[in-house]
């Protein structure tokens, strides 16, 4: 079985416990609980302190090992998310992509997001460059999660067999993201990151 906490940083010493609880339970009954805590950098302070106090039940079957979730950090990384969209069909065994819900005529035809991997990732480069953030481009999904769903609404409308999403359509997307106002609220931790 598997479990996955989000925003773990924020829970206290009882959730672990209970946590905790949870997994020495399912283990009598022979079922195996793999617990995946994600959250904020704070979360190995957490654990640090887990630690300290020696909570070794705590950690030793929820903390064992830390794995960093980045960002979509280069073109092959959109290309691989934007296939999502194009690959992942609701109902599961229908052929409707989510691409496909927006652009039918256009997916019918040939069309994939995953063909413009590269006005993508060119707009957030392009946008993070011209602000100046510190860094190395890296889009949080959030940010590229909103981008993907901008264009998608603003090219429903357009919709033909031969229509394309065009660099501008991207850009528009990647500015209304909110790209550059979330790594502004973090910029002086990306600077005091970067080496």
């Amino acid at each position: 079985m598997v479990l996955f906490c989000d925003e773990a940083q924020r829970y206290d010493e009882n959730e672990y416990e209970w946590l905790r609880d949870v997994h020495d339970h399912l283990d009598r009954i022979q079922i195996r609980l793999f617990t995946f805590l994600v959250g904020q950098q704070e979360l190995l302070a957490v654990k640090t302190a887990l630690q300290q106090a020696r909570k070794t039940q705590i950690v030793a079957r929820l903390m064992v090992e830390e794995l960093a979730f980045h960002g979509v950090r280069n073109v092959n990384d959109v290309a691989t998310c934007l296939a999502g969209y194009d690959q992942t069909c609701f109902p599961r065994s229908s052929d409707w992509s989510f691409t496909r819900f927006y652009l039918p005529q256009a997916v019918t035809n040939g069309y994939q997001l995953g063909n413009d991997a590269a006005l993508l990732w060119n707009a957030f480069a392009a946008l993070h460059h011209k602000h100046g953030l510190p860094g190395e481009l890296e889009i949080p999904m959030d940010s590229f999660a909103r981008a993907v769903e901008i264009v998608l609404k603003e090219s429903e409308l357009q919709d033909a067999s031969n229509f394309r999403p065009n660099a501008a359509i991207w850009k528009l997307a990647v500015r209304s993201s909110g790209y550059v106002q979330a790594r502004q609220a973090v910029s002086s931790e990306l600077l005091a990151a970067t080496p």
